[in-house]
């Protein structure tokens, strides 16, 4: 079972559908214990940080997604999910992050004169680190194509975590992963068939690590 953690903001349901079709069940839950027990664990996010962080710690969820991530456990954070796993964002100044990768989200810049809008929306092309067999990666083709809808993005610390970049003016962390731990800023369960090759995958590691 694989536990999608309702903290009263997200694509909870989507994140939830995308996983049963991709052949993995799957739980809406905001109970620790369940969230404990799980499998996998997927943060969802839409929305602004402040508010997604906020509705983590009203609810009593920061220390069981800090203990899902820390616990050796497959663990997905999905758009603002992958944001609040970073220590601290523009959006919303002064509200801390998870912390589980160090580094912070920033906005993107203006390019309007090359003729690109924020925020950025749309189909984007992954380009994939060759230099790494990360079981994630195994779920993608070559030069997949996925969808996005963001504003913002994390620029992580430490380069090794960066298991896929995108461009939109500037090129971004699209992908990170370190140990069992994963992010994407993309939405899979909105991204058609490479979408649906990374949540195999992700169910896939799950059922290995049970």
């Amino acid at each position: 079972m694989i536990a999608v953690i309702d903290y009263g903001m997200g694509n909870l349901r989507s994140a939830q559908k995308g996983l049963e079709k991709a052949g993995y069940d799957a739980i809406i839950t905001d109970d620790a214990q369940a969230i404990a027990e799980a499998q996998g664990v997927v943060l969802p996010g839409v929305g602004a940080f402040k508010d997604c962080y906020h509705g983590l710690r009203d609810n009593g969820l920061v220390d069981p997604v800090l203990e899902a991530a820390h616990s050796g456990r497959p663990f997905l954070g999905i758009c603002v999910g992958m944001q609040l796993m970073f220590e601290s964002s523009e959006e919303g100044e002064g509200v801390q992050g998870l912390g589980i990768f160090k580094g912070r989200v920033v906005r993107f810049p203006d390019a309007r004169a090359a003729g690109l809008k924020v925020p950025h929306m749309g189909w984007n092309r992954l380009m994939l680190r060759n230099d790494r067999d990360e079981p994630l990666l195994r779920g993608l083709s070559a030069e997949p194509y996925v969808y996005f809808v963001h504003s913002y993005y994390p620029v992580p610390d430490d380069p090794e975590v960066v298991l896929a970049e995108a461009e939109h003016g500037v090129r971004f962390a699209a992908m990170c992963g370190r140990d069992n731990v994963y992010a994407v800023q993309f939405h899979p369960e909105k991204s058609q068939r490479e979408g649906m090759g990374l949540l195999r995958a992700f169910g896939a590691l799950t059922r290995e690590q049970s």
